[in-house]
């Protein structure tokens, strides 16, 4: 929660747990705004309550409770004349108009947090997620978007560095649940020859296929709708990417995923996999584990997968066929692993 409050002082004011329920009421609370249009609606500037309430349709009585709440925790700010404003926070995180907003991290967390977090005592006694993810997220299509948006502008800063470091993708590219298609049309804008194949589920590849359009590539990048664990990947495929695909699945998803993906390339080709392990770099920050350890349980209790170390990640790719693994560090606690299909050996002028 966005309040600025010093540690030594809070040790004598309350309880730990006491101060992680405001965070959670706050985060509720910022959540129903954004949905409700209240900071989108406050851009133009500072206004009553009950104008705030004619403006996005909501109960003039209730509101102000909301809007106090909001300002407790830092997200607005109170005027003149009972006015409210976006506080500078809200103000430069929360405006959709940004194409790097948080306003649609904020969205989705909300739902799904309020949603499919009530089986969190059951996944952690049985072993088991008690959702579906993506079945739930199919089903919401607001949600999805913001899911994909927010995907989409992750992927946005990454996917240049990536094209431009990695190896020699060679002519044909997969590319395994990239919908939003990023990475594909960033490597097929540094290698001319390259030709890309994306499959993902339906709902993640319509941003993709924006993507392609505006990127010019509709004859080189092609989208496949299909569930990655089912869907025909074809065959003698150069490279393939696997990113941020792996932490959604349990060991045994993922050996067959892997299974599958190696099929699919021809003799020595690559497969390149972006992950965060649960091995975290020396140094990352303490908001950094803290959102990380979260977002693998959030996993487990979702979809059945969590945070891999990079050993186990590491020994699924040595089952399918890959070696000469090389592990790379990127700008944060991502790390690309490039690693090569057991085989024929490229020549001089496939690539690297």
């Amino acid at each position: 929660m966005p309040l600025y409050l010093d540690p030594e002082e809070l040790r004598y004011q309350a309880p730990g747990p006491h101060l992680d329920l405001i965070g959670a009421m706050a985060f509720r609370a910022a959540g129903a705004a954004q949905r409700l249009g209240i900071f989108e609606a406050l851009t133009a500037g500072p206004s009553s309550a009950a104008e705030l309430a004619a403006r996005t349709g909501t109960d003039p009585g209730t509101l102000p409770v909301l809007l106090d709440g909001l300002v407790g925790f830092g997200y607005l700010d109170r005027g003149a004349r009972g006015t409210y404003a976006n506080s500078p926070m809200t103000a430069n995180s929360l405006d959709r108009r940004d194409p790097w907003s948080y306003a649609p991290a904020l969205a989705f967390w909300h739902d799904l947090l309020g949603e499919l977090w009530d089986g969190l005592e059951e996944t952690v006694r049985t072993g088991r997620p008690q959702a579906d993810f993506y079945t739930w997220l199919e089903g919401r299509p607001r949600t999805l978007r913001d899911f994909q948006t927010m995907l989409d502008g992750m992927a946005a800063g990454m996917a240049p560095l990536i094209a431009e470091t990695a190896p020699d993708p060679g002519e044909r590219l997969l590319d395994v649940g990239g919908g939003h298609a990023r990475h594909s049309v960033a490597l097929c804008q540094v290698h001319p020859r390259l030709t890309a194949t994306v499959v993902d589920l339906p709902g993640a590849i319509e941003g993709g296929r924006t993507r392609v359009e505006e990127a010019g590539l509709g004859d080189r990048v092609t989208l496949v709708p299909g569930d990655v664990t089912t869907a025909d990947l074809g065959t003698g495929h150069d490279t393939a990417l696997l990113f941020n695909v792996c932490h959604g699945f349990d060991a045994a998803a993922n050996r067959a995923l892997l299974g599958r993906v190696a099929a699919a390339l021809r003799p020595g080709g690559t497969l390149l996999v972006l992950e965060t392990f649960a091995d975290l770099p020396e140094g990352t920050s303490p908001v950094a584990e803290a959102f990380l350890r979260s977002f693998s349980l959030n996993l487990a209790v979702t979809q059945g997968g969590r945070l891999h170390s990079f050993a186990d990640v590491a020994g699924w790719l040595a089952e399918a066929g890959f070696e000469h693994l090389e592990r790379r560090g990127l700008d944060g606690p991502d790390e690309l692993l490039v690693a090569r299909l057991a085989g024929a050996v490229r020549t001089t002028g496939e690539g690297r």
